[in-house]
């Protein structure tokens, strides 16, 4: 069979022959990202409207200190004001989806691009990958999945005190909204590749293991959809925390459904 030598040039940033909207993509997923860690950021200094009725805000939950159910009570006196409920806890789940596999892809390309898409020029001449500091504190994301799985226990657990007001059950709409955001986290979670491999990738054979089979192929099914319940679990947390918000504020009220 002939051979035939075909040269390679390194394009420049931004070179391609591609005709498509390529960099679309790429900036619509730096304008969401970018807009929820403005938000995010803003919610978690504010240290108030966290709470409504039986309702917490998922960017306070699990509550440590501050407020009227917190597990330790009220803040020290030596604590600066910076330092809110929200500060505490949201470094473990922001740590779970800033080292996620597929966010790794989605900000690698939107916020540094690194590569800007499928075959156009990049900025830089080298490669590492994810080797060196301080890329390589990624691969402590297997560690962030059991700190988020614990999260997705304890966020359900107030989804249930969401039905609950003044002792009786109820239904309100603020009980729907927690009720599905941890669904939505629930399956962004459990479909994680980490915790996919956890629960069968470690094994050579799962087809001789009816239960390990069965929770494989569930996670399995969920990881398939996980850009999906990525960006719907984003969504999801942040506009729980703007319902509980409003709800607080006084700026809507929370419709009773049952």
């Amino acid at each position: 069979m002939p051979e035939i030598d075909v040269p390679l040039k390194r394009l420049r940033f931004g070179q391609t022959a591609r005709r498509d909207v390529w960099w679309g993509p790429q900036v619509l997923t730096f304008a969401i990202l970018f807009s929820f860690i403005v938000y995010a950021t803003w919610a978690a200094l504010q240290g108030d409207y966290y709470e409504f009725g039986p309702y917490l805000s998922p960017f306070y939950s699990p509550l440590l200190f501050g407020g009227k159910d917190a597990w330790f009570g009220a803040f020290p006196s030596w604590v600066p004001r910076f330092v809110t409920p929200a500060v505490i806890i949201l470094w473990m789940p922001a740590g779970f989806r800033v080292t996620c596999y597929y966010y790794r892809g989605a900000y690698y390309k939107a916020f540094w691009a690194d590569p800007p898409a499928c075959a156009v020029g990049e900025p830089r001449a080298t490669y590492w990958g994810e080797r060196s500091f301080p890329l390589v504190l990624q691969n402590i994301h297997r560690y962030f999945l059991y700190l988020a799985l614990a999260f997705i226990v304890i966020l359900a657990l107030d989804a249930y005190r969401g039905f609950w007001f003044d002792g009786h059950f109820g239904i309100h709409v603020g009980s729907l909204v927690l009720t599905a955001n941890v669904v939505l986290l629930a399956c962004y979670t459990l479909g994680c590749h980490s915790f996919r491999h956890l629960v069968g990738g470690g094994k050579d054979v799962v087809s001789d293991k009816p239960i390990t089979k069965a929770c494989y192929d569930c996670v399995s099914g969920l990881n398939r959809r996980h850009m999906l319940f990525a960006w719907l679990s984003l969504f999801g947390v942040a506009l729980t925390d703007v319902y509980v918000r409003l709800c607080a504020m006084g700026v809507i009220s929370d419709g009773r459904i049952l």
